[in-house]
Parts: structure tokens; sequence; C-alpha cells
């Protein structure tokens, strides 16, 4: 008897798998939640939007915590805390994948980023 696989059935699988954020960043504090709400636009900000958009257009859920409106996100994370209590501000940004703390001081590259989802990690 051969083993068949309902096809059909795949995105139901799919839609039950855990909907935490896939990437987290926790940013340094802000004027507003992206930072591109100032007089003057920072480049590495705006790159850093830019390349949010381009890994949820491919699907990926991207979550960004700021430290004074989203203290619970820093505090239930042990890597994030540690990471702040250790190197204070310059700890931040801090980007998680899969739960994995990937990068701090800076922001990733997309290419970076698109590594951490596939499995590589950096630092």
């Amino acid at each position: 008897m051969m083993n068949t696989i309902n096809l059909m059935e795949t995105p139901t699988v799919a839609a039950s798998v855990d909907q935490t954020a896939v990437i987290e960043l926790f940013d340094p504090p802000m004027c507003c939640p992206t930072g591109l709400c100032g007089p003057s636009l920072d480049q590495t900000l705006l790159n850093v939007s830019e390349m949010i958009m381009a890994v949820q257009a491919e699907g990926t859920t991207v979550e960004r915590y700021q430290m004074t409106s989203h203290p619970h996100k820093f505090m239930n994370n042990n890597d994030v805390m540690r990471l702040v209590r250790e190197q204070q501000m310059a700890a931040l940004p801090i980007t998680a994948v899969h739960g994995q703390v990937i990068k701090t001081g800076a922001y990733p590259t997309l290419a970076e980023l698109r590594a951490a989802l596939n499995g590589s990690t950096t630092q």
C-alpha cells in the first residue's frame, strides 16, 4: 500500500505553527516606533524600514519593540535583558531570529537576516 500526502491539508498544518514573531528588533529609544518621524531622516533607519518591508513581503513576521512602550518584551527575554544589563544602551539595537540573538549594537543587513532565517548564525 502506498502512502499518499493530501496536499490540501498542508496549509491547515502550517497555519497551526507557533504565531510568535520570527524576527524581533529590540530598538534603542526613538521618537516614534520606526524612528522616521523627525525633521530629518536617518539613513540607517530608512534602510531598516526597507529591509523590514522586504522580508515581510516574503511572508516573514517582524516585530519591533522599544523599552518605553514594550518593557515586558525586554523583561521576558533573558538574553536581551542580560545584554542590556552588561552593555546598557550600547547593546541596542538587538536582533533576534527564531528567538536567538543574531546581532547587537547595530541593525543586521538584509543578507544577515536571510542567512539567520535559513539557519545560519551571525553576531
